[in-house]
């Protein structure tokens, strides 16, 4: 059974960044296969990871409209497009990634994505692991994109904007009735210390972070270069931070697997 880590969050605030160094402490930790989802129209994850991405399940679907009339003999539709969905998974050492990519037309991306989902659950008995970087704001929830996860990240960046984006994030699951087993608060580039201002807004919203990722100025020294997150070195800030996090989530894993035996 695969576990499971979504991260959501306003835009802007780090999802993609955090999605990697989740995946770095996996892969460095030899706790793989992990199948890495970019469920975000505008595909970064793959950059990101260092991953080149070809085609898309949105490239495909498009591809599969124009295409259907010549089948092959004896397969159904249903077949054809599994078949060919089979060519988005980008394969590498302990990592596999899947990418969502736009659909058809402006903003189209509800079908895509429901693809993205139904083609990812098929997948997921060959991982021990899943990271999921999400699209930013809330529509990817009403979609349920994020259901069925047994961590949902909700990334702010150092902001009460951000804050108050994760406060609604977190009130919207529970509306949808979302089955999450773990909500946990990171809040992202946090410049030393967090603002006064902010944690009293957070107070106010009843918003406890369970990990501050710190400014790191090797993330943007590794973007400019194009260079892989994973390969960041052991004594970045950042991904020393998501360590420490990832950690806690599989120690509670880990005890509450124990518990069930």
């Amino acid at each position: 059974m695969s576990f499971s880590i979504a991260v959501a969050g306003k835009g802007g605030c780090g999802k993609t960044t955090l999605a990697t160094l989740v995946v770095r402490y996996l892969k460095k930790h030899s706790l793989t296969p992990v199948l890495a989802i970019d469920a975000d129209p505008n595909q970064n994850l793959g950059e990101s990871l260092g991953l080149e991405v070809s085609q898309t399940v949105g490239g495909i679907i498009a591809g599969f409209n124009e295409d259907k009339i010549s089948l092959p003999p004896g397969m159904t539709k249903e077949a054809y497009l599994e078949f060919r969905l089979n060519e988005t998974l980008v394969e590498s050492q302990g990592l596999d990634l899947l990418t969502m990519g736009r659909g058809q037309g402006d903003d189209c991306y509800c079908y895509p994505n429901m693809v993205l989902r139904k083609f990812a659950d098929s997948l997921l008995h060959s991982y021990r692991y899943m990271v999921m970087d999400n699209e930013a704001g809330m529509e990817h929830l009403s979609r349920r994109t994020t259901d069925n996860v047994d961590v949902l990240l909700l990334v702010a960046n150092h902001s009460v904007k951000g804050v108050r984006a994760v406060a609604r994030i977190a009130e919207l699951v529970k509306e949808l009735k979302l089955h999450v087993g773990r909500e946990m608060v990171v809040i992202n580039g946090v410049p030393g210390h967090l603002d006064p201002l902010l944690e009293e807004e957070m107070a106010g919203l009843h918003v406890e972070p369970a990990a501050l990722i710190p400014e790191d100025s090797l993330i943007e020294r590794f973007d400019f270069e194009r260079r892989s997150l994973l390969d960041l070195p052991g004594d970045s800030p950042a991904a020393l931070a998501a360590d420490r996090l990832v950690t806690e989530i599989l120690s509670r894993e880990l005890t509450l697997n124990k518990g069930e035996k």
